[in-house]
């Protein structure tokens, strides 16, 4: 939709001697104005300069206008009644008149009473078209931008350094780039707020060679320049990038605030680069930077996507002001990390501190109890979204909730949830039962789900590939062969799987089969040893996750084998000293052989792994992992006494109480991965569950 333009009368009224501003009188009432709390005693003050004719006085009048006209106790109508009373126009009411309605959002009243000005002959000044400008800005009014250009040209007031900055910024700010770079080029006296308007209007419309060129050339920074160009850069996902500039800042001696880290701490969650995060909060500390609510959020979000739950929630506590985004950021980094039972508690924790929750704190719980399993608690929650808090569910909710049924295996909720929503699937909710169908081995089904996806996307490569698996593990080759033909023709290409690991601050990316690394050779060395190893503990290669048309079982090992996560754990063993927490980041979701290699060589080295997908975090440690195997296996559930009992495979799970317990060995786990005592009751429900 066309944005309103406002019309600007090109026909002058006669310009009038410049206005000198009017000698306060000697005796007022105007410091009673300085306290006022309430409207009412402001009312009193008016009355009192109306009795004494100290009204008619044009000074007086203007600050009591002010008053009216910005104060958070004033009023905007009676601030215009008494400009407009004022005999002798004067310009300073007129502006604070302008700037009120700006302060109280009313831009198009601001613009309209410019043109009042005009039929009352009052002449603007620089900080009237100021103003007007930032109306213009506000309201995205391109023409109208241009006529008041052409009157501060008229009014000889373009070489005003304030106009000057605000055009340039209005004029980026509406993507007329060509303009702003006309203005910034007739310019004489280019300070450094001219520079940072122009940056910024560069980075605002995506120009990023520009963003380089003229921060390079920029004669002097300040910490507004540095902000910008490594927001651009984390705006368009070049974390690297916005890493390099933040050490350049370093090294020219440039200061980072609040803005500076908020963007840092973005770019290394994404890069998972924890080791420059513990270095980013060390930072936050030596200097006595308070933890507000978004550098604490960003704070929070960076060691949770780093996997690092206990200092995630050290950040968290350390948060003094806490906004719903910092409680979001802690209950979806519990969620992604596999505590979701942790992540219902701090929920809990959120509405006894009257925070009220939001429609991303709903996602973010209805995740945890999809990761989790935990189906009651979520149709409980879903249901409470509206009968308690009166948000109504929208598709990022509902997609929440065809996940956790179809995780389940619930199909025939699925297909109830999906029939009784007041809107169409979207990709995401298809993809989700896709993945369901894919666990379950529910082929019919993925297949109808996979066709629907690529109506929605067809230009996403996920939803070729995941149509694919499905035929694969159906051996529907010809369906595997036509999709990738299609893809081809379409131009459709899928990124490789890539695997990345910081060691000693640097970051070490890996690709499938990679040999570009020039530690190949001992990763590789290190690949055979992991493989010794797992056949001593009788592990065998799960070949049905090769999901090609190749009929040599050697050959589906050895590709297997040549993983990217895989390669990443083994620099990982032969780069850090043994006891050494490894961490590796996937930008594709673990394949099933690789989560139960994974499982079985925390055991072996005797090493913690956190292994981040395209989905989740796995924590593995001693062969077991914190998302139970849920990602994986089908659930069957058996009801035995007053305890749900869910089996999958050779692993057993049971609901007692708020815990989840496990076997081998049997212990109690509180959300997914902390142990605790041995306990003997689990043992009595075991037997009653192989009896039944």
């Amino acid at each position: 939709m066309t944005p309103p333009t406002v019309t600007i009368s090109h026909s002058l009224p006669p310009i009038t001697s410049p206005q000198k501003k009017p000698t306060p009188p000697t005796t007022t009432t105007l410091s009673l104005l300085q306290l006022c709390n309430h409207l009412h005693e402001a009312n009193q003050v008016h009355a009192l300069m109306i009795k004494s004719s100290q009204i008619s006085d044009t000074y007086s009048a203007s600050r009591l206008a002010e008053f009216y006209a910005v104060s958070d106790n004033g009023n905007l109508k009676y601030a215009e009644t008494v400009t407009n009373s004022i005999q002798v126009p004067y310009r300073y009411a007129w502006n604070t008149l302008i700037r009120g309605n700006l302060k109280k959002k009313n831009t198009h009243k601001a613009i309209s009473l410019y043109d009042q000005m005009m039929c009352k002959s009052v002449e603007p000044d620089r900080f009237t078209f100021t103003l007007v400008l930032k109306a213009c800005t506000l309201l995205g009014l391109r023409e109208s931008v241009k006529q008041f250009h052409c009157q501060i040209i008229k009014r000889g007031v373009e070489n005003s350094v304030s106009i000057r900055n605000k055009l340039i910024h209005v004029y980026a700010v509406n993507g007329s780039m060509v303009d702003a770079r006309k203005v910034f080029d007739k310019s004489t006296d280019l300070d450094i707020v001219t520079w940072n308007s122009l940056l910024e209007g560069y980075a605002g419309n995506g120009e990023g060679g520009l963003v380089r060129h003229v921060f390079d050339e920029m004669p002097q920074r300040d910490v507004v320049s540095w902000n910008t160009v490594i927001a651009y850069y984390v705006r368009v996902s070049k974390f690297s990038e916005a890493i390099e500039v933040f050490q350049r800042m370093q090294e020219e001696g440039e200061q980072p605030d609040g803005v500076t880290l908020v963007s840092m701490l973005t770019a290394i969650a994404h890069l998972g680069a924890l080791a420059q995060g513990k270095w980013v909060h060390a930072y936050i500390r030596k200097h006595g930077i308070e933890l507000d609510e978004n550098l604490g959020s960003a704070l929070v979000n960076m060691y949770s996507k780093c996997g690092c739950l206990d200092r995630a929630r050290e950040a968290f506590d350390e948060t003094k002001r806490k906004s719903i985004d910092t409680w979001n950021a802690m209950i979806a980094g519990l969620a992604s990390n596999g505590r979701s039972l942790e992540a219902i508690d701090l929920f809990s924790s959120m509405e006894t501190s009257r925070t009220q929750p939001d429609v991303i704190t709903f996602s973010c719980i209805l995740n945890a109890c999809s990761h989790g399993g935990l189906v009651e608690e979520g149709l409980a929650y879903f249901g409470k979204m509206k009968t308690v808090y009166g948000i109504e569910p929208d598709v990022a909710h509902y997609g929440c909730m065809i996940d956790l049924l179809g995780r389940a295996g619930l199909f025939d909720k699925v297909e109830e949830t999906m029939k009784s929503m007041p809107m169409e699937p979207d990709a995401i909710m298809w993809k989700s039962l896709l993945s369901a169908c894919k666990i379950h081995n529910k082929f019919d089904l993925g297949e109808k789900a996979g066709l629907e996806l690529i109506k929605l996307a067809p230009d996403d490569h996920a939803s070729y590939i995941l149509l694919s698996n499905i035929y694969a593990l159906a051996n529907k080759w010809d369906g595997v062969h036509k999709l990738r033909k299609n893809m081809i023709e379409k131009g459709i290409k899928k990124p490789p799987g890539c695997s990345s690991i910081e060691v000693d601050g640097l970051v070490h990316e890996f690709i499938v089969g990679d040999t570009k690394h020039c530690k190949s050779k001992e990763i590789y060395d290190m690949v055979e040893e992991m493989e010794a190893k797992l056949k001593v503990v009788g592990y065998e290669p799960d070949t049905k996750h090769v999901l090609l048309d190749i009929e040599e079982e050697v050959v589906k090992q050895t590709s297997l084998g040549r993983h990217s996560e895989k390669l990443a754990v083994a620099f990982g063993l032969i780069s850090t000293k043994p006891g050494t927490t490894i961490r590796v980041f996937n930008n594709i979701r673990m394949c099933g052989d690789c989560h139960s290699t994974m499982k079985l060589l925390s055991m072996a080295y005797s090493r913690d792994m956190v292994i981040r997908d395209s989905n989740r975090f796995h924590h593995f440690r001693g062969g077991s992992c914190s998302c139970m195997d849920y990602c994986k296996f089908e659930w069957k559930e058996y009801h035995v006494a007053m305890c749900t009992v869910s089996a999958r495979n050779s692993q057993c799970n049971v609901r007692y109480g708020i815990y989840r317990i496990r076997k081998h060995p049997w212990k109690l786990v509180h959300s997914g991965f902390q142990w605790g005592k041995q306990l003997a009751a689990p043992l009595l429900i075991l037997q009653a569950m192989q009896t039944t």
